[in-house]
């Protein structure tokens, strides 16, 4: 069965790296909302001020997520991703080593992390990947990817706390510093599909104006399906960031232990694990439309019985796995139509414009979570705003047209 999985070695070896580093920057971006107190109490960032960070680098990293995955569409990506890797390794370390402070703060967590996060987090490391596999098969690859993310979101909180407890949060970024520079050993392992290259070096002038961005761009955006993914999108941004980053001090303002925030993202991390894996599963099997629908309307009901139950640990581990298991659940799906769409020449980059809809979205719901708590003394109003996308987004996806529009598509 795995030999009829993988087409070739190439295409075993690039997941298996892709797995690696996703694990390592996936998981480590999930850790940031841990550390809020430390920089309150320590550096003196105020929750506007740290929710603007995140922003930024939530925007930086979908703004370079198409450049980047231009350039792998073209030339390969894993010199990208090794790049990427050196950018977001240095913003960490110098978050342990006092350059945590005013525009220090906004730099290295805002500009380096998201310049790392671009080229070496799960959407564009995704993309790699599906191009090796045929459709029948993409979601899966695409779904093994995000859950190694998953894993990590689990992994990396418990690392973050147990370190923390055993030397301090300065040398817990050293550390995770290391090992993101250590993950440039696997992204040099990221190939190409043989195929790509082959018809790379084939390449005339009669096949030219395939490869042109302009008619690339035209093509995609006078798609309906394609800009209703990118408004959708958005809002899988939103919530996610929203969560990410403020409910450690959201559950900690409703009175739980410090140690709940932990378990939720710890949990958010483990049954991501499912979730993309199921996704992958069910994806190459139903539409995929109807399974973002479904998801969408489900992280409405998550998140209101979340906000209208009492505080308690028992609410919290619930929400931690059932928006867990909704969590990147979207990637898969929303990859694979793309590529079902479009196919696969060009994957990365037209992924890499839907997911920079969803960092606008996850600008805003770092940035809005921030704000709102800083002017209203409480986060309910943003939680308000994202259950009201998410039912925008539940009926955003039904209109989609799933059919590929030209012959690569289902190759």
């Amino acid at each position: 069965m795995i030999k009829n999985f993988f087409p070739n070695k190439i295409a075993l070896i690039t997941l298996v790296s892709a797995c690696l580093v996703v694990f390592a920057t996936m998981g480590l971006r999930q850790t940031f909302g841990l550390f809020s107190n430390n920089f309150e109490v320590d550096c003196g960032i105020s929750t506007t001020e740290f929710g603007l960070a995140i922003a930024i680098h939530a925007i930086i990293w979908g703004i370079f997520t198409p450049i980047a995955g231009r350039f792998a569409d073209k030339q390969g990506g894993n010199i990208i991703t090794i790049f990427a890797l050196i950018f977001y390794g240095i913003g960490v370390f110098l978050l342990g080593n006092n350059f945590n402070t005013g525009a220090w703060f906004q730099i290295n967590l805002g500009l380096l992390v998201g310049l790392g996060l671009a080229g070496a987090a799960g959407p564009i490391i995704a993309s790699q990947v599906t191009k090796h596999f045929p459709n029948e098969n993409r979601t899966k690859a695409a779904g093994f990817v995000t859950a190694c993310g998953g894993l990590g979101m689990f992994v990396f909180p418990i690392a973050s706390r147990f370190f923390i407890s055993e030397t301090t949060w300065q040398n817990t970024f050293v550390i995770f510093s290391v090992f993101l520079l250590l993950m440039c050993i696997p992204a040099y392992l990221m190939k190409r599909p043989q195929t790509e290259n082959s018809n790379n070096n084939n390449t005339n002038n009669n096949n030219k104006s395939n490869d042109d961005l302009i008619p690339v761009l035209k093509e995609s955006f006078a798609h309906s399906g394609f800009r209703l993914l990118i408004l959708g999108f958005f809002v899988c941004g939103f919530q996610i960031t929203l969560v990410a980053t403020h409910v450690p001090r959201y559950v900690q303002d409703r009175g739980l232990e410090d140690w709940a925030a932990f378990a939720i993202l710890s949990l958010i991390g483990l049954f991501n694990i499912i979730g993309t894996l199921l996704m992958g599963y069910l994806g190459d099997k139903y539409s995929k439309k109807i399974l973002l629908s479904g998801l969408y309307f489900l992280r409405a009901i998550s998140m209101l019985v979340f906000i209208l139950l009492p505080a308690s640990t028992i609410s919290a581990i619930a929400f931690g796995i059932s928006f867990g298991v909704l969590w990147l659940a979207t990637v898969p799906a929303t990859n694979g139509i793309v590529a079902q769409i479009f196919g696969t020449k060009n994957l990365t980059m037209l992924f890499g414009i839907v997911f920079l809809s969803h960092q606008i979205g996850s600008f805003l719901g770092a940035y809005l979570g921030g704000l709102f708590y800083d002017i209203f003394g409480n986060f309910d109003y943003v939680w308000y705003l994202a259950i009201t996308l998410s039912i925008i987004a539940t009926l955003l996806h039904l209109p989609i047209d799933e059919r590929p529009i030209r012959r690569e598509a289902t190759i």
